[in-house]
């Protein structure tokens, strides 16, 4: 099973695209739906529909995916659900570029705070990155600088920040999700 966390622009058609992308490497494919504006309530709500699916499949190898904001919620959610990810031009800090498209950016900050310190470090290898060089949105290059000693980084020379062809990167989905969870 492969979870999808669409990013900012959730009512965008190019989630639905890559949903159905991803199916080529498995065909349940899950979307899971958040508000991108209550950072708090989101990260409870997709913790608890990840969780809740992962609990009625148990012996199901199961992937999170996601681009941008899903990118961010992907690497804490598979962290906390012993799941690999796969995660695509992840928006690593909402709280300092989402001040005004957000209620309570500052929310972001708060989640951090809150969350295991230094959970990369136990999550190494479990989440590879897929960075485009045309990113119109984020500076790929200090996302790598800052993700490069935990996790394989895959540059993308074709897509832009919101990833709409994920078909290069399916193999890497399909492979990563036989790694056991823990």
């Amino acid at each position: 099973m492969i979870f999808y966390l669409h990013g900012f622009d959730s009512t965008s058609p190019g989630n639905h695209e890559k949903v159905l992308q991803l199916q080529f490497s498995d065909p349940d494919v899950r979307s899971v739906a958040y508000s991108t504006i209550h950072p708090r309530h989101d990260m409870s709500q997709i913790l608890k529909q990840v969780h809740q699916q992962l609990s009625l499949s148990p012996n199901e190898p199961a992937l999170i995916t996601g681009v941008g904001l899903g990118g961010y919620w992907s690497e804490r959610i598979g962290f906390l659900c012993g799941i690999p990810s796969l995660v695509f031009n992840p928006n690593l800090h909402p709280e300092l570029n989402m001040q005004g498209r957000i209620e309570r950016p500052e929310e972001y900050s708060d989640i951090a705070g809150k969350c295991i310190s230094n959970f990369r470090h136990q999550y190494k290898g479990r989440c590879h990155v897929v960075l485009s060089r045309n990113d119109d949105v984020l500076d790929n290059t200090a996302t790598e600088i800052e993700l490069s000693p935990f996790y394989s980084i895959i540059w993308d020379e074709q897509q832009s920040h919101k990833f709409k062809d994920i078909s290069a990167h399916l193999a890497l989905a399909k492979e990563l999700r036989s790694v056991p969870s823990i």
